[in-house]
């Protein structure tokens, strides 16, 4: 038997590949499926199910497309009402896997059908569960999300989850090991350790949700407690992995068409699009296609192209590195965005080559910033989280989600220059694009963010506890 967990760190998913005498079974898998079916290969294995926990809302399961490339069928546990054909299984129902078995325990509350997998070995004993969103490492699967089904709160779902959670999960042994579908990072819980893999026993120790003489009440409190709003892509998200999408080799020709700097623009004027650089930020700001919005591949791409962007169907328009256009195309994809249209052939690079018009963005070491503040009082905000802002923040700073950017729109001076920070600077030129686009040009963005601030001695609050209040 092997149990592989493939992780996807930019999206902190994580799906599955068992194997077991030349039969694969694949839980959650990315939207691109190459990878998987190639893994098979090399194994000299046929792929004989494609399992799925539940309705994902954070990414575009690859279920449909590897069902159709591999005649392996899809299998979802109970509830779920998908528009294609499925297998809805049971709640204890088992697969025959080779030579070892995979059991179906119904777990709602995430969802009303989030289901867990249990693997039993070849003996028939409880190896491991691959628990979805139901049960994270240090956390649970906020049950929020699915809350517009019928008549269900959050607090009905929350309720479901506690008693899956102890009916199905807790009484198992310590030693089954916890394969979670999301590790830190992921929006879908709230409190995710870094670590992507655990055994079930250090879980009921240390995971508050856990906890043996917690009762329902306790659990729904601290459970819907502090909540942030989801992603506006997730409910297109669900919507495509239930309905159904467009093959991912059709998005990625759309996609990866190469334009002239000229048919760029004119694609740009005619249809719409966004213009999405998908470069470092530290290129952006030497010289960027004005109004285009900065989201570099090198930090929490997709995450944030699903917050910032939010419809999925928005045509987009790339600039990106040179070889990375398919990367761009393939990592939107995963979040549902497939309505890419092409790249800029060359790079920026071409659009300054032909003379085309062209926008930076200000930027300023952290000590001059510190000379600033020193001389005299200057507006400085803070992109950062809520909660990152109240642990420490330059005394000076103003705190501005990106997140919530477009709420905080009128709080920024209109002629005044004032600065724009994160925590290391990916997330403040996100922000810089974001205004710019929308003709506020009076900003500097500070290079390093608040890590460079607080080396370069700019005056920061402490965090007081207020408790101590």
């Amino acid at each position: 038997m092997k149990v592989e967990q493939i992780y996807t760190g930019c999206l902190a998913q994580g799906a599955y590949y068992i194997e077991s005498k030349g039969e694969v079974a694949i839980i959650d898998p990315l939207r691109e499926v190459k990878p998987y079916i190639n893994r098979a290969k090399l194994d000299d294995a046929k792929i004989k199910y494609v399992f799925e926990t539940h309705f994902h809302a954070d990414f575009v399961s690859g279920h449909i497309t590897l069902a159709k490339e591999t005649g392996a069928p899809i299998i979802y546990g109970p509830n779920a009402n998908p528009n294609f054909d499925a297998i809805i299984a049971e709640d204890n129902q088992e697969f025959q896997l080779g030579e070892v078995t995979i059991k179906v325990l119904h777990t709602p509350g995430h969802t009303m059908e989030s289901t867990t997998y249990l693997l039993k070995d070849k003996d028939g004993k409880d190896y491991a569960i691959f628990s979805g969103d139901t049960l994270f490492l240090g956390d649970v699967g906020r049950p929020d999300l699915a809350q517009k089904m019928g008549e269900l709160t959050e607090k009905d779902l929350a309720g479901y989850l506690y008693d899956s959670l102890r009916e199905k999960i807790m009484p198992l042994a310590d030693d089954v090991i916890v394969y979670p579908a999301h590790g830190a990072g992921s929006a879908c819980g709230k409190n995710m350790m870094k670590e992507t893999v655990d055994s079930l026993g250090n879980q009921k120790k240390m995971n508050y949700a856990l906890r043996a003489d917690m009762t329902k009440d306790e659990f729904i409190e601290e459970v819907t407690e502090g909540l942030l709003p989801p992603p506006q892509y997730f409910p297109l998200n669900v919507k495509l992995n239930k309905e159904g999408y467009e093959d991912i080799e059709q998005v990625l020709k759309r996609g990866t068409s190469p334009l002239s700097p000229k048919a760029f623009e004119a694609a740009a004027n005619e249809t719409g699009a966004i213009v999405l650089d998908v470069r470092n930020q530290g290129d952006f700001a030497k010289g960027h296609i004005p109004r285009s919005i900065f989201i570099g591949l090198d930090g929490s791409f997709a995450p944030w192209v699903g917050a910032l962007i939010a419809d999925v169907k928005q045509p987009i328009l790339l600039v990106t590195p040179k070889g990375l256009e398919e990367e761009a195309v393939t990592r939107l994809s995963r979040v549902g965005f497939d309505n890419t249209l092409g790249y800029l052939e060359g790079g920026f690079e071409a659009w300054k080559k032909a003379s085309m018009e062209y926008d930076t963005v200000s930027q300023v070491e952290a000590q001059e910033l510190k000379v600033e503040l020193d001389k005299e009082e200057v507006p400085v905000f803070d992109v950062r989280k809520k909660s990152e802002f109240l642990s420490e923040h330059a005394l000076a700073g103003q705190n501005t989600p990106l997140d919530y950017l477009n709420d905080h729109l009128t709080e920024f001076p209109v002629k005044e220059t004032f600065y724009v920070h994160c925590a290391g600077g990916y997330r403040s030129m996100i922000a810089a694009s974001i205004l710019k686009s929308r003709g506020i040009h009076n900003l500097i963005d500070v290079k390093g963010g608040f890590k460079a601030m607080n080396d370069a001695g700019v005056p920061v609050s402490e965090y007081v506890c207020p408790s101590t209040l």
